[in-house]
């Protein structure tokens, strides 16, 4: 019964999900932790950072990292099917409608209006992250200074400054980010 559940929670998040792996957050949020309650939000928030950190689409290595959590290897091969089949599907019948109707202004408009609605799922998946890293799972209020984590604000303040002054290559930030967490939360 848990493979059916993956097959088909992952299948829904891959077929609704328009506008790549960070647009597919708040859907595998809402399947994985309020939904099904396979995972808390931390641990949620734990599989987003490893599937950021690993070569991949970020949707197929959640689905991974999720089914393996859920179900072992069967699960993780199951919750990944789940997830590339509705894109496969979807994909190939696009191409043959887009080539052939691609002229067409109803096709732009549609085009036009999906493209809000993206920025939107992606920037919903962005703040419900940066509220979890900065204010951790138990948050109450967002402006009392006491649930605040200031660490972590300090190290997200950092690395934002770096990326914006140096453009340097996210991993790196991605790695500093990680090594301060460790030498800081083991000193605190």
């Amino acid at each position: 019964m848990v493979y059916l559940q993956l097959l088909w929670s992952f299948f829904q998040i891959g077929l609704f999900s328009f506008g790549g792996g960070y647009a597919a957050m708040p859907l595998i949020q809402h399947q994985v932790v309020e939904l099904r309650g396979w995972l808390t939000m931390t641990q949620f928030s734990d599989i987003v950072t490893i599937s950021q950190m690993t070569p991949g689409p970020i949707a197929i290595n959640s689905a991974t990292f999720v089914g393996i959590r859920v179900a072992g290897l069967p699960g993780a091969v199951v919750a990944t099917l789940g997830c590339v089949l509705p894109s496969c599907i979807i994909v190939l019948a696009l191409a043959f409608l887009y080539e052939r109707y691609r002229g067409l202004s109803l096709v732009q408009g549609l085009l036009g209006g999906l493209r809000p609605a993206v920025v939107a799922m992606i920037a919903s998946a962005g703040i419900s992250l940066l509220v979890l890293a900065l204010w951790g799972e138990e948050v109450t209020s967002l402006t009392d200074p006491q649930q605040v984590q200031w660490l972590s604000v300090a190290i997200f303040a950092a690395g934002f400054w770096v990326l914006r002054k140096w453009k340097p290559d996210p991993i790196l930030i991605l790695l500093g980010s990680g090594a301060a967490g460790i030498l800081f939360y083991s000193l605190a």
